[in-house]
């Protein structure tokens, strides 16, 4: 039996009733600046060593189309066909493991590309739903967070409803 390759990123998908991201801190003078979106999906991304630029269409068209949220009817549809607003948040903590008491992150990607996949990433999902036609006809939001920043995350959820994918 062949060895498992390794995940080149991971996904986090929760359903969300509403969520406010917190993208920039309060500075002397101003307030704190926050991106938000109503009913729809928060999707957790992390990239590991190893990802390229052509691993992020399939994990788009996945993340965009398997069916995890419910419609009024209690039948499960893709944010694609419920439709539903889309909230990005980099996460590079998706890419720890325990060593002792501590967490390591050394399967991450350098941050450099890392920057740029998240950007892809993003780029790529609002190209998705601004080409879908019921997503376009409600109104539907891609907002995302900021990479390689601490942000502060209010989420409502109809769960817990969390999955974790692996690419």
């Amino acid at each position: 039996m062949a060895a498992a390759r390794p995940a080149r990123a991971r996904a986090l998908l929760q359903q969300s009733v509403s969520a406010r991201l917190q993208v920039r801190p309060p500075e002397s003078g101003s307030e704190a600046q926050w991106v938000e979106i109503q009913r729809g999906l928060v999707i957790y991304i992390c990239f590991f060593k190893g990802a390229d630029e052509d691993l992020v269409p399939k994990i788009v068209d996945t993340l965009l189309n398997v069916k995890l949220s419910e419609n009024e009817n209690g039948e499960f549809v893709s944010v694609l066909d419920l439709p539903g607003n889309v909230l990005i948040i980099p996460q590079a903590t998706l890419g720890g493991k325990p060593k002792g008491r501590k967490m390591q992150y050394h399967a991450n990607i350098e941050k450099e590309k890392g920057l740029e996949l998240y950007s892809q990433f993003v780029t790529l999902c609002e190209k998705e739903l601004a080409a879908n036609a019921k997503c376009r006809e409600a109104g539907v939001l891609v907002k995302h967070g900021t990479y390689g920043n601490r942000q502060v995350l209010q989420l409502d959820t109809n769960g817990p409803y969390t999955h974790l994918i692996e690419f």
